[in-house]
């Protein structure tokens, strides 16, 4: 194989790429109860991967699904992957539900939400009460590099993430992808494309929290890379009269929020 095409080959990829977070879940609204209350552990019933969306996020959902069916024919997703867990994938049902030709959504587990093991559920006061050294250990180590007991640090997410672009690139070249997910993938996604630092990265994370049912979209260079056209656009929901924009309150990397346990 010729130089020139082993190039064109390593550099191709999808024509765009749009990175949209599931709508509001039960979740997010049961960890910003916590936090006023106090509690050190979300009111909620479900396990991480059945927490579904919120009559809002339903709402949410389907803002975007008129939002899809209104776009022109050459700006419509020609792939659609998504996160298994119920929040996800319900949005992409509602979203979906609108346009009849619509391609068939493909589940993918590596695109699921980080796993925050032992601590699933639980809010910030309720690890430094309940587990003090764990405390300070994600104090010493960092937000990107701390795994907590039997679950995943924010790189395990981007070890994830880089096999998923590299299929992407594979089995997707030319084509416009839309993926469904959660914020920590998203934001994994963003640390791989744009070459950002880990300061850079939790330094984004926190002082523009990244909204539900919002869209992050990138478009392909003309070298074969990606390169980032608008981060967390909402304007969608901002026309909707039925659907409210949401996003967790803004944070400094070095504190945990209820955020950091409201399954996002």
């Amino acid at each position: 194989m010729a130089g020139g095409e082993e190039r064109e080959m390593a550099t191709s990829g999808p024509a765009a790429l749009v990175l949209v977070r599931h709508g509001e879940s039960v979740g997010n609204l049961a960890a910003v109860a916590a936090g006023q209350k106090g509690l050190a552990r979300l009111e909620l019933d479900y396990r991480d991967p059945d927490t579904p969306l919120s009559d809002n996020g339903i709402a949410q959902a389907k803002a975007l699904g008129q939002h899809l069916a209104h776009l022109p024919a050459d700006e419509r997703p020609e792939a659609v992957l998504g996160s298994p867990y119920v929040r996800a994938a319900s949005t992409v049902e509602h979203a979906l539900d609108a346009w009849p030709d619509a391609p068939s959504p493909v589940q993918d587990e590596r695109l699921r939400e980080r796993d925050l093991g032992l601590f699933d559920g639980m809010t910030g006061q309720g690890i430094r009460d309940t587990y003090p050294e764990e405390a300070q250990r994600r104090a010493a180590m960092g937000k990107f590099y701390y795994r907590p007991p039997g679950g995943e640090s924010w790189t395990d997410v981007v070890l994830r993430i880089r096999s998923v672009l590299t299929d992407i690139r594979a089995e997707h070249a030319g084509r416009r992808v839309w993926v469904f997910s959660h914020q920590a993938v998203i934001m994994s996604f963003r640390y791989l494309l744009e070459g950002l630092t880990e300061e850079k990265l939790l330094r984004t994370d926190g002082e523009t929290p990244l909204g539900n049912c919002s869209l992050t979209t990138y478009r392909a260079t003309a070298s074969g890379g990606l390169e980032l056209v608008s981060y967390g656009a909402v304007d969608h929901l901002e026309r909707s009269s039925r659907a409210e924009a949401t996003h967790e309150e803004p944070h400094t990397p070095t504190e945990r929020t209820p955020a950091d346990a409201s399954r996002g």
